[in-house]
């Protein structure tokens, strides 16, 4: 969820992609022998000045982990119309991390509409992973959201894979939103839908009609979790 480390913490200026759990292994194993073309779908489609920047941080953090990229396009306002001749274009897509509604907002503007021209290889990040889902678990983030009656916690996602996840575990479980733990506020909401919480280093692997978890990773369903996955152990889950 997190290639790049946690947004919480900080890090040096052009993160170092995680190798826990194989990452690495696995993106070059799909990764083509020559540079590809990369599209960024944004979390947030007008903050320009941030996408073009995490652009650039992230296309030296590919090339310094020899996965070479020609170039890393922002997907925002400012293209979105043209996402119908970006994506056969790309080689690669990655979904950008941020504010988890805002994203979804702005997806059925183009890409939700064009999954199924996704290349081979699509890169989930932190809010991007979350949208990949059939169905969203959008937990509350912002102040305020928490507390709102009227926060949709549950969005109609992208519908790449069928796990919905909850990232950076390892900061939010004692994260406090709205006078509440965010976790037991995902405890709440688990009685509704289930999902797994994740920290970073962990990841939900989908090729060729299955799904499995790489990394440590918890259950969460019926108000109650379950811990069902260690580092370095892999567990199929569909």
């Amino acid at each position: 969820p997190a290639p790049g480390g946690c947004p919480f913490e900080p890090g040096p200026a052009i993160p170092v992609l995680d190798r826990r759990n194989h990452f690495l292994e696995n993106l070059r194993a799909v990764w083509p022998d020559h540079p590809v073309r990369g599209l960024a779908i944004a979390a947030d489609p007008h903050a320009y000045a941030q996408n073009d920047e995490m652009c650039r941080v992230f296309l030296q953090s590919f090339a310094d982990a020899h996965l070479p990229l020609t170039e890393l396009v922002p997907c925002d306002a400012r293209n979105q119309e043209e996402i119908g001749t970006l994506l056969p274009r790309s080689g690669f897509v990655m979904l950008c991390g941020g504010h988890v509604p805002t994203q979804n907002h702005f997806l059925p503007a183009g890409p939700a509409g064009a999954v199924p021209q996704l290349p081979r290889i699509v890169l989930g990040v932190s809010a991007g992973s979350m949208n990949a889902a059939r169905l969203v678990y959008a937990a509350p983030e912002e102040p305020g959201e928490a507390a709102d009656p009227g926060y949709c916690r549950w969005l109609n996602g992208l519908g790449l894979t069928k796990t919905r996840i909850l990232p950076h575990y390892q900061f939010i479980r004692d994260h406090v939103l709205d006078g509440q733990k965010v976790e037991d506020i995902a405890l709440a909401d688990s009685k509704k839908r289930h999902f797994l919480a994740l920290p970073d280093g962990s990841y939900i692997l989908c090729a060729d009609g299955s799904e499995a978890l790489y990394g440590r990773g918890w259950y969460f369903a019926d108000g109650m979790m379950e811990e069902i996955n260690e580092d370095e152990d892999v567990l199929p889950l569909r």
